[in-house]
């Protein structure tokens, strides 16, 4: 590792903070402006979409949210150091942490980068002003060695340790707790960045937990081999922290979530290091001490070295698409493609609105050719068909594997869809599905300029609750909006993202335009919790996979019980029992 002297900054690290916005989501380089002539397009070369003028962006969100371009507001541009809580600072554990040589920084852009993660009231804080609690200090571990050192210089000193990864947390999980008076340090483990062994013959890697996903996979690609674990953050997320929130992928259906990745984890606590005697596929030697520490979001300690399963890169990889009359139709194939498990790398359901959202988001064409095959697809689904382009929906899939068993498996898909009033939509559509689910975190920022705030949430449940629980908790939301005095209808929509025996993942995304609402994060926040609410009340889960952090932990009581709280209270009470990791997250 490189490093600018003790105090300063690793290069690799510094990179990150360059190219990343430190106020929006992503890349600094890529995100959604209208041009001079009033279009929509998407800046940048990363990603297919970049370059690209769209030409009906517009008039939808004008149409959805009644925006308009002449109602603009503005983000600061930079970050005001003077704005910046000072630094608490514990000097006898810095003269400690100096003579580890462990890099270190008080710098309050470092401090700032790492005092949040992606919750709208997060970002909308960062264009309007500043938190009031941030950390004191941020310091740069390179391996599992370093961890140890820092966890027993912050119990030698008690001090709050709050772990960072790669910052992409919708639960509130990075915010630093406003009551606490200790030295708060941030423990970002980016430079844990290593895979340490691959072992070929039982198909598993050990990798240090502060890699990022798309970087995992890029190195593991180098050798063949991939996990298959793609959460819609991999651009930015860690290993450590798919581990911390029992993340999910969108390929889960071949490669399972983060839990059935997992073999072995290693993790430093205040009590020392946990970890397995041996790294074998099953054991039964009591509950899985695995499973405290996937979900523990930082609150016990810190992973630092994750064994995973890994699988060859596949052979063949094919997109494709179906248009279903309506969702019911939809979620009816997907129940019977779970039901028959056969359910493709990757199946996902959209609704009517955000089928006709990602329609807004297609780019001009290329070509009168393009444009008429296009005419002609609408005219064969709607005049023929009888599809009303009001009601219809789409599912994506993603098929991989052997080529031979892929088109079997595709084939068997399709047949299924057929009996549901599924047509085939293309593999452009599919391949677009997907395309998309990188770039519509950069919308966010888009709306915010224009009064427009937004967000997504998810949750699980079971196959005969799926519809009921769509329809209530997207009428929730126009109802509790129109009685928090939004003056124009909110935009409000799910898809069903991933699939099991017993039930579905649904993901929803709403958004309002808040001009003449005087603390639109207040009502936000409100409108959210009673979505939550409408969640619990038709039989789905507190979360999937986004996890508790601060933000749903109010109904952790309710979802697992008086008694399984006391549990997850006493395994914290004997791990750390001075709560050094003080990040106040579940509990």
């Amino acid at each position: 590792m490189q490093s600018k002297g003790i105090m300063g900054m690793t290069a690799n690290d510094f990179y990150v903070q360059e190219i990343l916005k430190w106020n929006g989501w992503g890349y600094n380089d890529s995100k959604f402006i209208f041009n001079k002539k009033g279009q929509a397009e998407f800046t940048g070369k990363r990603y297919r979409l970049g370059g690209m003028v769209l030409p009906t962006f517009k008039e939808w969100i004008e149409k959805t949210f009644g925006a308009s371009l002449e109602h603009k507001t503005t983000s600061r541009a930079s970050l005001n150091v003077n704005d910046v809580p000072p630094p608490i600072v514990n000097e006898e554990f810095l003269q400690d942490l100096r003579a580890t040589k462990i890099s270190y920084s008080q710098d309050a852009e470092d401090r700032v980068f790492r005092a949040h993660g992606h919750c709208l009231h997060e970002i909308f804080v960062l264009r309007e002003g500043m938190f009031k609690r941030i950390p004191d200090i941020v310091v740069w571990p390179v391996c599992h060695e370093d961890v140890v050192k820092i966890v027993e210089l912050a119990c030698k000193h008690n001090l709050c340790i709050i772990p960072f990864g790669g910052g992409t947390s919708v639960s509130s999980a990075l915010e630093c707790p406003e009551e606490e008076k200790r030295t708060i340090v941030s423990l970002d483990t980016s430079q844990m960045n290593r895979i340490l062994w691959i072992d070929e013959k039982n198909l598993t890697a050990c990798v240090e937990a502060g890699i990022i996903g798309q970087d995992l996979e890029k190195q593991l690609s180098e050798s063949g081999f991939c996990t298959g674990h793609e959460p819609d953050s991999m651009e930015f997320s860690s290993l450590g922290g798919w581990v911390a929130t029992r993340a999910s992928g969108m390929k889960k259906n071949i490669y399972g979530n983060i839990e059935d990745l997992v073999i072995h984890i290693k993790m430093v606590t205040p009590r020392g290091i946990v970890e397995k005697n041996c790294q074998v596929p099953r054991m039964s030697t009591g509950p899985d001490i695995h499973h405290f520490i996937m979900g523990s979001e930082g609150t016990l300690g810190v992973v630092t070295e994750v064994t995973i399963k890994i699988r060859p890169l596949p052979e063949y990889q094919k997109y494709g698409s179906v248009v279903f009359p309506n969702f019911e139709r939809g979620v009816a194939c997907l129940r019977e493609v779970a039901k028959q498990r056969c359910a493709p790398a990757s199946i996902r359901l959209v609704d009517n609105a955000q089928f006709q959202f990602g329609h807004a988001l297609k780019p001009q064409v290329a070509s009168i050719f393009t444009s008429f095959l296009d005419g002609l697809k609408k005219f064969y689904i709607t005049k023929f068909k009888g599809f009303d382009p009001n009601i219809l929906c789409v599912a994506t899939l993603l098929f991989e594997g052997d080529r031979e068993k892929v088109l079997q498996h595709e084939k068997q898909v399709y047949d299924i869809a057929t009996k549901f009033g599924g047509l085939a939509a293309g593999e452009d559509n599919g391949q677009r599905g997907y395309m998309l689910t990188f770039v519509i975190a950069y919308l966010r920022d888009l709306g915010l300029d224009y009064y427009v705030i937004g967000e997504s949430f998810e949750t699980s449940v079971p196959w005969d609750r799926v519809l009921d629980l769509c329809r209530n908790v997207k009428e929730r939301i126009v109802r509790e909006c129109k009685e928090k005095g939004v003056q124009f209808a909110p935009f409000s929509t799910c898809r069903v993202t991933q699939t099991y025996d017993a039930g579905a993942c649904v993901y929803f995304y709403f958004a309002f335009n808040y001009r003449g609402i005087s603390d639109p994060i207040h009502v936000y926040e409100e409108i959210e919790r009673a979505a939550r609410e409408e969640i619990l009340a038709n039989g789905g889960s507190l979360s999937h996979h986004h996890g508790v952090g601060k933000l749903r932990k109010r109904w952790m009581k309710e979802s697992i019980s008086d008694v399984g709280l006391g549990m997850l209270r006493s395994v914290k009470e004997y791990v750390d029992p001075n709560n050094i990791f003080g990040n106040k997250n579940l509990l």
